[in-house]
């Protein structure tokens, strides 16, 4: 890992056949307080680059003995390369591509401002700096047990599911698997199936919201030929495909009410019919199915049948949203970059302090689908060795205190004004107390559903004791709503 350098006293080499860009670069360069030496050729910066360590390397694209680019591959070679900004009188396209995909940091295309040269020269040696911040690779053996499984975390609701995922495997029984978009439940699934006694048999995912409703049944059951105007053949549905094994039935609270009676039939007599079939089909599958949506609710609007859902919902299942699990972002975090290092075939991505802090702030309304994403954009987009916040979606970055705070500012003065407007004319008022107490309010309220209604953690977030926070509840008639996690923790700890 290259050690960090110093904005003031940084190594700078600019390498370019043409006399004047290199007096003009190294004056510049030099004024702002960094060492810098030039080169006209490939051989003469070669001989350069083996003898010292440069923190960034200014590089023109055609040089008298060689390629520039195919100079930029050897220097990536060194153990410690330094980060390499092409410049090129040709801004074409293939240059520019050809600059980033060979490992270029940047590139500038001449002629160019000595600002503008400097304000990135400051930028290259910022992520430089950075990726003194070496993060802990994630262990051999956790690393490999997460390949098994694709499953990924250590925290106290992570490690209850895999409880309850262990009780229930082998038992031949109905799972219904609930939680919120992108936090894993089909991989939850499939650790159920591998564990299972018809883990050597198939195991099949239906999507039930990617597929037509029109065309769902035959996905499901299968057809016979001529039963509609295209099935010129007979064909095995997903049911028969998965005998003797599993079937996930993924976003099962889309399916239509219609094909609902037919999934219950299967359920009970372990047999269906083809589309346009007359002779029922026997089958031996696992159903596990899986929902973001709140079926009990869907019930009470008509959208989802009540004995189809306590025929599902023999072993319910609930996957914890990352943001009630943020104990694992850093370990997701290594996880994806050491992943996305050998599918993307790059080097190996760090993140910074800043960065990394943004991560576990964020809300994660994507869970680990939307973590996942972020990690991988930020590997294609970093041309360093360390993603920076500048690196991270808009999104992840306005979730910083600062900004935060600044939100907060703006509701208040927004509050402040409305109450203002209102009291008017009038020669006393209590506007202090009634937006103190309304900003007091929200702030206990987001907090204590943030903790599941846990007062020890919540007065530990505000950096008040127990007692206090007490007191402020029942003086601003706050709600708490507590969980059957919440209350024996604060009891234990009381």
């Amino acid at each position: 890992m290259p050690q960090g350098v110093e904005h003031s006293d940084a190594r700078m080499l600019v390498v370019d056949d043409e006399e004047s860009i290199r007096w003009v670069l190294t004056r510049g360069l030099t004024r702002r307080g960094w060492t810098v030496h030039s080169a006209e050729n490939a051989q003469v910066a070669l001989r350069l680059l083996a003898e010292q360590t440069y923190a960034v390397v200014f590089l023109d694209v055609r040089l008298p003995d060689t390629d520039g680019l195919t100079l930029l591959e050897q220097i990536r070679l060194h153990p410690h390369p330094p980060l390499v900004i092409i410049m090129t009188a040709q801004g074409t396209v293939d240059t520019a591509i050809n600059a980033m995909k060979k490992g270029a940091y940047e590139y500038i295309i001449k002629p160019f401002d000595l600002d503008d040269v400097v304000t990135l020269a400051h930028r290259a040696l910022r992520a430089r700096a950075a990726a003194e911040e070496v993060t802990v690779p994630v262990p051999p053996r956790l690393r490999d047990a997460i390949q098994a499984t694709g499953i990924i975390g250590r925290s106290e609701p992570m490690q209850q599911l895999y409880k309850t995922i262990g009780m229930v495997a082998n038992r031949d029984v109905t799972v219904l698997i609930s939680g919120e978009s992108g936090t894993g439940k089909e991989l939850i699934a499939r650790a159920i199936h591998r564990h299972s006694k018809r883990a050597t048999h198939p195991f099949i995912t239906v999507n039930c919201a990617a597929i037509p409703r029109e065309l769902l049944e035959s996905e499901l059951f299968g057809h016979e030929r001529g039963s509609f105007t295209g099935a010129t053949a007979t064909t095995v549905g997903q049911f028969q495909q998965a005998e003797g094994g599993s079937i996930f039935l993924d976003e099962i609270g889309d399916m239509d009410l219609n094909l609902q009676s037919k999934l219950l039939r299967v359920l009970q007599e372990k047999e269906f019919h083809r589309v346009g079939g007359r002779e029922p089909i026997r089958v031996d599958v696992r159903v596990i199915a899986a929902t973001h949506q709140d079926l009990e609710r869907a019930i009470t609007q008509k959208l989802f049948r009540e004995d189809l859902y306590y025929r599902l919902n023999v072993i319910p299942l609930s996957v914890p949203p990352l943001r009630e699990r943020r104990e694992d972002i850093p370990l997701l975090i290594e996880y994806f970059l050491q992943r996305f290092e050998k599918e993307l075939e790059t080097d190996l991505k760090y993140l910074s302090r800043e960065a990394r802090d943004m991560l576990l702030a964020h809300h994660w309304a994507g869970n680990v689908r939307e973590l996942e994403n972020v990690l991988k954009r930020a590997m294609i987009l970093t041309t360093s060795q360390v993603i920076l916040p500048e690196h991270l979606p808009e999104s992840v970055r306005g979730g910083t205190k600062e900004e935060e705070a600044q939100t907060l500012r703006k509701l208040v003065e927004q509050k402040a004004r409305s109450l203002l407007l209102r009291a008017a004319g009038e020669e006393t008022g209590d506007l202090y107390h009634i937006i103190v107490s309304e900003v007091e309010r929200l702030l206990l309220q987001v907090i204590l559903e943030e903790t599941k209604g846990n007062q020890l953690r919540t007065a530990g977030l505000l950096g008040i004791n127990r007692n206090t926070l007490r007191k402020k509840i029942r003086e601003l008639g706050v709600e708490v709503r507590r969980t059957s996690q919440s209350a024996p923790q604060e009891s234990s700890l009381g």
